[in-house]
């Protein structure tokens, strides 16, 4: 009998590739428990044929057992290298003081990313599972607590010098200063309090492609990589996100967190140009038109390619795409908490959550949606979770994936996206003066240094 002929295996392989499509990963355990149960379900299917694989696999345990677990040890002892690593490393908030006048466009923004597009600590195998070495990832929050809208940047200690020199070099009256964990202060995920949360990735209409190398609607198409554009005519995408989050009541709190770090090989196995270049060589071909024609000496028919002929809107497509894939890539993890008391929770709050990428959506490239690995996957059905133990469940472990910054490496491993440098500079960057939400606070005056020629 073929594997693939046993009972839900064509399942499981679509679910595999779906999900490994998407930057999900998959432990083994799973993977195992499925394993052993369909071997039970087997046995009742055909009871002979079972017992004689069992006796195969006994017979050739010694060659394949000891493989088996010198691979889960190893990986295990990688595990605990890393999570030592990680334990010895230092980390820090950090808040970003808005500046009362900017006119600053997000191309600034796009340039402070392409200096972040570095991934020390891996440049070895000797240091990756010798030494448990993990290249850095960073956290860019924007959050509304009570109203009141605050920019944050979770780092490594190590790496602060380096982010705030890039950020005053484009921002020199901004002013960082080191923050307390706002996530700590109150907990969410408790009996007081209601909340709606979920991860996004990058998503096109067809889902027949990779959607990364797909671009956003980033602020080059909203027109904002023009300077000297009068404010009355500027169009800010970010400028609906940060009024609705400072349009919240004073108990109620709303976390975005953008995860972002170097992107390599990990979810493609190849460099994601490799893969943009690919999506457009399948746009290409798709507007071949294939001819015929009858050989007059054989009689038979020939079948011919044509040359490609894409449309105004595919040719834009391919542009956007070229343009995406030449700038510095990004791995892009998305994570949104909407959270009160449960006397000051709106429910209605989750359609916002869910809607609040649209701005951002490609009508001939990507948009971002919810996973639905989190509050979006109930469908609220009076049978489906009656004691609300799988809804507790989902809201304590992504608070405290939340509060740990956690996306990239195990324990968890989240539904992940690449995004390039410009893509991120759309969805986080320092709003002009042109965005006057009352909730979002801006310094009163900036501060310079003293003139060099003051007598001493």
């Amino acid at each position: 009998m073929n594997p693939s002929d046993l009972p839900l295996m064509k399942l499981i392989k679509k679910t595999h590739g779906n999900l490994a499509g998407k930057g999900h990963f998959i432990d083994w355990e799973p993977i195992a428990w499925t394993f052993g149960i369909l071997n039970v379900l087997f046995i009742f299917l055909d009871l002979g044929q079972a017992l004689r694989n069992f006796e195969f696999l006994l017979f050739f345990a010694p060659l394949w057992l000891p493989a088996i677990t010198i691979y889960a040890a190893a990986n295990r002892v990688v595990q605990y290298r890393r999570a030592k690593f990680l334990a010895k490393q230092k980390y820090v908030l950090l808040e970003l003081k808005l500046p009362r006048d900017t006119k600053k466009t997000p191309l600034a923004m796009e340039l402070f990313f392409s200096n972040m597009h570095f991934g020390p600590g891996e440049s070895t195998n000797y240091k990756v599972y010798k030494l448990g070495n993990i290249r850095p990832w960073w956290s860019f929050e924007i959050v509304s607590l009570g109203g009141q809208v605050h920019f944050y940047i979770w780092t490594r200690e190590a790496h602060r010098r380096g982010i705030e020199s890039y950020l005053y070099s484009q921002y020199p009256d901004m002013e960082i200063i080191e923050a307390p964990d706002y996530s700590l202060i109150t907990d969410p995920s408790d009996d007081d309090h209601s909340l709606f949360g979920e991860e996004f990735v990058k998503s096109i209409p067809d889902e027949k492609g990779s959607p990364d190398p797909y671009p956003i609607k980033t602020y080059i198409e909203y027109g904002l990589d023009k300077p000297g554009t009068k404010p009355e005519e500027q169009i800010d995408p970010l400028a609906q996100v940060i009024e609705l989050l400072g349009s919240l009541g004073p108990k109620e709190q709303f976390w975005i967190q953008i995860i972002i770090r170097q992107s390599k090989k990990e979810k493609y196995g190849e460099d994601w140009k490799k893969v943009g270049l690919s999506e457009i060589a399948k746009i290409r071909e798709a507007t071949r038109q294939k001819g015929s024609y009858v050989d007059p000496a054989t009689g038979k028919k020939v079948e011919t390619d044509g040359f490609p002929n894409p449309t105004k809107g595919q040719l834009e497509t391919i542009a956007d795409i070229e343009r995406n894939i030449n700038k510095a890539g990004f791995d892009v993890g998305i994570r949104t908490i909407y959270s009160g008391p449960k006397d000051a929770y709106q429910g209605f709050m989750a359609s916002f959550v869910l809607a609040l990428w649209k701005p951002f959506a490609n009508e001939t490239g990507a948009s971002i949606k919810q996973t639905g690995s989190y509050s979006a996957g109930f469908n609220d059905y009076p049978w489906e979770d009656p004691k609300r133990l799988a809804h507790d469940f989902v809201e304590r472990k992504i608070v405290k994936l939340y509060r740990r910054r956690a996306y990239f490496n195990q324990p968890y491993v989240g539904p992940w996206s690449i995004m390039s440098s410009e893509e991120l500079a759309t969805l986080f960057h320092v709003p002009s003066s042109t965005i006057n939400t009352p909730g979002l606070p801006r310094m009163q005056s900036s501060t310079t240094s003293a003139p060099s020629n003051l007598p001493v």
